[in-house]
Parts: structure tokens; sequence; C-alpha cells
């Protein structure tokens, strides 16, 4: 009899968790997902000039290359709010065309400038015509306004969550309890405009008006997925 006992109760402890687990199985849920934007303002403006230019000797290439570089920067950290650093710098042979022979070099240099005054930047872009060129120009949300409209976009978007899982549970009739719940950021920023090349050598002449930067918005978007259970 007591042999008879054990064995029921072994048999019994091995089927609890198979039951549960098929209960669990059986449980209904349904899976959500929502999203939501919020406008944020492209407050932070990013501007590329470069000098490119050739000669047969490198050290003089270099020197003119650096000459108009160093110029750049005098007359932009002079600029009031506007931040100026190094950029990429690249250097390559000229080969001749009927062979492998270098006749020459090539150099690029850049400087790169940011601010959140797009009539101080303007400015400073006209101040550089001459000695260098405008390369693009790109605008994005600063990081306080871009997690500004973030977070709002997150409340935004678990409202949403909310408001259609109690929709879908009421139709059914039923009560439910979020099982898991995720969210993901989307920044849809808006890409680098490159200038065309006759606009762009333009500024070498000093009769070129500065460029007008109409900056815009950025929709910054949220997206909230998750699963219900259904009680």
């Amino acid at each position: 009899m007591k042999q008879t006992l054990i064995a029921v109760l072994l048999g019994a402890s091995l089927a609890m968790p198979a039951t549960a687990a098929e209960a669990a199985a059986t449980v209904p849920t349904i899976d959500l997902s929502v999203e939501s934007a919020r406008a944020a303002a492209n407050d932070l403006q990013r501007a590329v000039v470069f000098i490119e230019a050739s000669d047969a000797n490198l050290n003089t290439l270099t020197r003119k290359v650096n000459q108009a570089i160093n110029q750049g920067l005098s007359v932009a950290k002079g600029a009031a709010d506007v931040k100026v650093r190094s950029g990429n710098s690249s250097t390559w042979p000229n080969y001749t065309r009927n062979s492998q022979k270098i006749d020459g070099w090539r150099m690029r240099s850049e400087l790169i400038l940011e601010s959140r005054d797009s009539a101080a930047l303007s400015g400073l872009l006209g101040k550089l015509q001459g000695e260098l060129a405008l390369g693009q120009i790109s605008f994005s949300p600063s990081p306080e306004t871009r997690r500004k409209a973030e977070d709002e976009a997150i409340v935004d978007a678990i409202a949403a969550f909310k408001a259609r899982a109690e929709l879908a549970s009421t139709a059914l009739g039923r009560k439910y309890r979020i099982r898991n719940f995720a969210i993901n950021t989307n920044q849809n920023f808006r890409p680098p405009m490159p200038m065309a090349r006759a606009a762009t050598m333009s500024m070498a002449s000093e009769a070129a008006p500065p460029p007008s930067l109409e900056t815009g918005e950025t929709q910054i978007s949220v997206t909230v997925t998750g699963t219900i259970e259904l009680q």
C-alpha cells in the first residue's frame, strides 16, 4: 500500500508541470503595435567648407591649403554663436593620361561649422567666401530639442497602446493584462543638402551673397509594441 501511494504521488507531481504549461499556452493573447510622432525644430545647423587645390610640388600645395584652412579657422573662431572644428583632410596624386607617372598632387581639407543661429552661420559663410568653398549644409534637432520631442512622443504612444488594448479586450468581453512591452525610437533626420557645383564654386566670388538657410523640422517617431493577455 505504501509503495502504491508513493507511485500515485510521483505520477501526479510529474503531470502538474505539463498541465500548467498547457494551461499557459491556451491563454489568448493579442499582439499590438502603435506609433506616435512629434515634430522637432531643426535648431542645429551644420556646414562643411573646404579648399581643394592642385600643384606639381607637394610642399607648395600643403602650405597653400594649410594657409587657407588656418585663415578660415581664425575667421570662424571670431564669430559668435558658431562652433568650428577641423574636418577631413586628404591628399592624392595626379597621373598623366598615357602613363602611371605622377605629374602633380591634389589636396582637400575641410572645416566643420555648427550653430543654432542660422543668421550667424549664414553671415560666417559669407565672410569665408573667397578662401573656402561650401560643400554641404545639413539640419537636425539639437540633443535637447530631440529629447523633448521624443519624450512627448513616448507618452503619446503609451497612451495609444493602452487605448488600443482596452478597445480590443472590451470588444471581446474580457479584461487584459500586459505580458510584454517595448519602446523603439526612430529619428527621421533630413539628409545633408549637397550644393550644386556651380553654387559651390560661386562662394569663391566676392559678389556671391551668403546662402539663406531654411531649417524646417524633423519628425521624431516612437513605436510601442507589446502583447496583452485576455483574462
